[in-house]
Order: structure tokens, then sequence, then C-alpha cells
């Protein structure tokens, strides 16, 4: 298995359709994915984050953390732990100032963040949402998915408010280790069949090579 950099084309083709949420995100760098036999299996991207405050509370400024924004991958990888491993190990010799990385699961569709579990990343936080998704094809996705149809027909679709998040770190710093290590909790579990039907969330399988996790 092997990275190379990817082109915003790479990355625009793998975010609408090997990802859940159907959107391109901001991306600082962003990495092709190739397995054994020399496919391409998609893309795994970072960004500045959506606030330049995000690492504040581990005394890093902007240009010094990066977001995990996609694992946009079509289940072609070998391992997609060690395709996240390859590209933690490429953000630290391509980006030598980050001290940080920090990702998210998406609790909407029953994500725990198995995929940062396996690769010792530390869960250091979880929060609700005040923006609002959207029940099209089957499944809850960004409201944003939708738009490309005819107003009439997305107001009848079911919007919901969004369930939140739960907040991954993984440090590339001694320093910003310590910081992580005393923020971090237990890792979340994934919720039983009867209370995703209880709480109405969709009842698809998390697959880590399609989730932002």
């Amino acid at each position: 298995m092997r990275l190379e950099i990817a082109s915003y084309k790479a990355i625009k083709y793998a975010c609408l359709n090997f990802h859940y949420a159907r959107v391109i995100p901001l991306t600082t760098i962003g990495f092709n994915v190739y397995n054994n036999k020399n496919e391409w299996c998609g893309c795994i991207t970072f960004g500045g984050g959506a606030s330049y405050k995000l690492g504040s509370s581990y005394c890093l400024v902007s240009g010094q953390f990066l977001e995990l924004t996609r694992m946009a991958l079509n289940g072609k990888q070998e391992s997609t732990s060690k395709a996240m491993s390859i590209a933690i190990r490429l953000i630290k010799k391509k980006k030598p100032l980050v001290k940080l990385l920090i990702s998210y699961a998406d609790k909407g569709q029953n994500h725990i963040g198995t995929i940062y579990q396996a690769t010792n990343w530390y869960f250091v936080d979880e929060s609700d949402s005040s923006g609002n998704e959207v029940f099209y094809k089957g499944k809850w996705v960004h409201d944003r998915v939708p738009n490309t149809l005819p107003k009439k027909e997305r107001n009848l679709l079911e919007y919901r408010k969004k369930s939140g998040k739960y907040k991954y770190a993984y440090p590339l710093s001694n320093k910003v280790k310590i910081l992580c290590i005393q923020k971090s909790k237990k890792f979340p579990k994934k919720i039983s069949l009867q209370d995703r039907k209880d709480t109405n969330l969709t009842l698809s399988e998390e697959v880590d090579s399609n989730s932002n996790s």
C-alpha cells in the first residue's frame, strides 16, 4: 500500500462518490491511496479545521493542527488503519509544524470512531450540533446533499437536528500527548439495535473507509 499527494480532481471524485456526506471539505493536504495491486482506492484529506480556536485548548495556533476531514475510500484498500497510519507519517514529514490531528465521528450515522480507536487516537470530547440533516435515499445525510433537487421536492423531505459528534485527537509531539492523555475519556460504544430504533437513527453499519470518522 502506498499514498501520494492527491489533486483536487481526485479529492472531489472520492468525496462525492465514496463518502456518505457527498460534500467536498476545505483541504490543506490530501493523499491518494493505492493498494498492493496499484489500484486507486480513494483519498484521505486534512484541513485547517472549522475554527482557528480548535487547537487553543492544546496551546496551539493555526498551522499547528489539522483536522482529518475525510477518509473517502472505495473499500479496495487492504487495511484502512494502515492507510491512516501512512497518512499520519506523511503529515509528520510534509507538515513538520503540525503538532496535533483532530477528527470527528458522526453520532447521527451511529459512528463511534472505530478506526480511531484501532489506531491509538485519544477520545477527548463529544458534542451536540445545532445543524440539520435530512433523510435522503434511505439514510440521514448532510442537509446540503439534496440541494440539486427542486425546492418543492426538498420541502417534502424529513429533516432533523444533527446528533452531534465524538471528538478524537492524535498528538504529534510529546508535549501535546500529555495534554491529550489528560483530556482523554473512555471510548464510546455502539448503541444497541433497540436504542437505534428508539432514537430513529439509521440502521446502516459504520464503514470506517467511508466515514469522517
